[in-house]
């Protein structure tokens, strides 16, 4: 018996990977948040696959339910929306999975930000505009950040931020961040990327908390700000450059 941590995707039934979609379907247990994870993907499971809802369940409850499966040598999915290397709170599981010698494997997905990029039309990183994304979020009636993580920090390398579970306190991102970046930084907020009520706001450090505001977006989006939101000059790639060596890889 194995315990899946699966990748969902960003919300779309069908950006869930090939791999995913295959292994939820020859897994006996289900767990999920039915608060995140479209119920869509679960008609992926076995007919007669338990299903259990995660969104009111605490750990230890959790790792009940994986545990009972194990005992019974049922395969379990883990489904966590988006990608489940990147706030997911994947490694308490597997910690405790490790401490009761339950094996797991894990199945990687679509990230939110990846999808919130392509709701953009977007690249992320631009030649001589910006090479580097910073994934964060803030520290707000939840687990505190790491010495050195806060916005004011980050914002100092310049880097395109892409914040998650921080839509509630734009008008704190905003204020941290302008000092670094200007209020003229392109922003943009993505919610509910690639699902059908997708809501996608474009502005400027100076606007984007009252758009948010206005359209009352409060959960299951990201913000991002940074310089290569709006770049238009800008060089091209060395990866096409007529005189690379195409011989060199």
């Amino acid at each position: 018996m194995t315990v899946y941590f699966i990748g969902a995707g960003p919300g779309a039934a069908d950006l869930i990977t090939v791999r995913g979609a295959r292994t939820l379907a020859e897994c006996g247990v289900c767990l999920y948040a039915g608060s995140l994870v479209p119920t869509e993907l679960l008609a992926e499971c076995p007919p007669d696959a338990r299903l259990v809802d995660t969104a009111r369940m605490d750990l230890d409850q959790i790792v009940t339910e994986i545990a009972a499966a194990h005992d019974a040598g049922q395969d379990v999915a883990r489904l966590h929306s988006g990608d489940p290397s990147v706030f997911s709170a994947m490694a308490e599981q597997m910690r405790r999975l490790d401490a009761a010698g339950i094996p797991y494997e894990v199945v990687p997905g679509v990230p939110a930000f990846a999808a919130a990029a392509a709701a953009l039309k977007r690249e992320l990183t631009v030649p001589t505009v910006g090479q580097t994304v910073i994934l964060t979020r803030v520290a707000q009636q939840a687990t505190p950040m790491p010495e050195g993580e806060d916005l004011a920090t980050l914002g100092r390398s310049g880097a395109l931020l892409v914040l998650h579970l921080a839509a509630r306190y734009a008008d704190r991102v905003v204020a941290e961040l302008v000092p670094h970046y200007g209020a003229d930084c392109p922003a943009a907020v993505v919610a509910m990327a690639s699902r059908p009520d997708e809501i996608v706001l474009r502005g400027t450090l100076a606007d984007i908390a009252d758009q948010l505001k206005e359209a009352g977006i409060t959960k299951t989006a990201v913000i991002l700000v940074g310089r290569t939101l709006g770049a238009s000059e800008f060089r091209d790639s060395h990866l096409y450059d007529p005189a690379r060596d195409r011989h060199v890889c």
